[in-house]
């Protein structure tokens, strides 16, 4: 297997990351369930597995990528064999928290280290920055990235309903940098 190098984004590689397959598929679904009781919301996930695997589409609009990515803090490329196959994108808020928004790795890479390789270079990025938190965000459909922030040390730390343009919930995972 070529060796993965994680490097800033650089123009060219533009056309290559918008091209990717950003779908994915899941298994399991994080099932949020709100109750209202005597002045008070309860928020409560499962972990519910599907009668079938999904196909998940990207929750952003994969033609509008490159005007987003003029505004974020860094975009980390994974590349092998000269060939883009992953890609991070970093946004600072405030002076202690770095939010990964997205994380993407090509479907013949996947499982092979890649992604784990962009969340280090992310927080090596956050902590050369003094950041304190990283921060991950996720549709709670998208069960490999649960599992690979949980792996990673990353915990569960809030969601947003109808988040996306898809209307899906995003879930929020953090670690200390």
């Amino acid at each position: 297997m070529p060796a993965i190098q994680i490097r800033p984004v650089v123009a060219g590689d533009l056309p290559r990351l918008m091209g990717m397959d950003h779908s994915s598929s899941s298994e399991y679904v994080w099932q949020l369930e709100l109750r209202r009781e005597a002045g008070q919301t309860v928020a409560t996930f499962r972990d519910v597995r599907l009668p079938r695997p999904i196909k998940l589409s990207y929750p952003h609009d994969p033609y509008a990528l490159a005007d987003i990515w003029k505004r974020m803090a860094m975009l980390l490329v994974a590349v092998a064999d000269e060939e883009p196959v992953g890609y991070a994108v970093l946004v600072e808020h405030g002076l202690s928290a770095v939010w990964v928004t997205d994380l993407v790795v090509t479907p013949t890479w996947r499982r092979r280290g890649v992604a784990s390789a962009l969340l280090d270079s992310a927080r090596e990025w956050a902590d050369e920055r003094g950041h304190r938190r990283l921060f991950l965000e996720m549709q709670s459909k998208n069960q490999p990235a649960i599992r690979l922030a949980q792996k990673h040390g990353f915990e569960f730390c809030g969601y947003n309903d109808h988040y996306y343009m898809t209307q899906d919930v995003a879930l929020f995972f953090a670690r200390a940098v």
